[in-house]
């Protein structure tokens, strides 16, 4: 057993948590454009793309993440295509969380009025003028709750990529507890440091969202 001290055992998974921080935000904004591209197609007039779309929201919504990471992580280098651990997870997650993103914000969109759709086309304007102009900023008010909320799932969902051996706090977590025979002490600091990164986001989401909606 090697003796570690309280603040080594701090140190190091504030420093795993850093990986787990770039991780959230690179796969939430790479999911968050894939979903937008989702979204356009989802709510298009093309019945073709809607099915497309909906096949593949269905497919990742409908697998656990774990097995889409195992598939990626152990897929891609059978295709003769070399993958990290990093950018197995990065991929993994970026497809997990765009087919979530995409259903979320298309609920979105239908909430907004029917007769904001028909008082834009009465403008003259073109599908994706409709969309930039009158129905996406209308949608993103009630986005704001939802989207957030599943950012906060997205970063608890990075533990899973600890299985393909990407080292990020919960992976930083089994090393430490393996080493100091202190598994309590450990994963309640790593619980202690996910709380620490998801509470003030549900919190700044909640306020958000009162201050938008008040300025409605």
């Amino acid at each position: 057993m090697i003796e570690f001290t309280f603040a080594q055992i701090v140190a190091g998974l504030l420093l795993a948590a850093r990986w787990t921080v770039l991780l959230s935000l690179v796969s939430f904004v790479t999911g968050g454009m894939v979903g937008l591209l989702l979204l356009v197609m989802r709510v298009s007039s093309s019945r073709v793309l809607r099915a497309l779309v909906r096949v593949y929201i269905e497919v990742f919504q409908g697998t656990p993440l774990l097995l889409q990471l195992f598939i990626v992580y152990f897929g891609l280098p059978l295709l003769g295509v070399d993958v990290s651990a990093w950018m197995a997870a990065t991929l993994g997650l970026t497809f997990f969380t765009s087919a979530y993103l995409a259903e979320i914000w298309r609920g979105c969109v239908e909430a907004v009025p029917k007769g904001q759709w028909e008082a834009s086309a009465s403008l003259a304007m073109n599908y994706f003028e409709q969309l930039r102009h009158v129905i996406l900023p209308q949608a993103a008010r009630i986005a704001i709750g939802p989207t957030v909320g599943f950012g906060v799932q997205a970063i608890k969902d990075t533990a899973l990529v600890s299985i393909i051996g990407f080292a990020e706090l919960t992976k930083a977590g089994t090393q430490i507890s393996n080493a100091t025979f202190r598994p309590f002490l450990v994963y309640g600091l790593v619980a202690l440091v996910y709380f620490a990164l998801c509470y003030p986001l549900t919190r700044y989401a909640r306020a958000l969202q009162r201050k938008w909606h008040a300025a409605c």
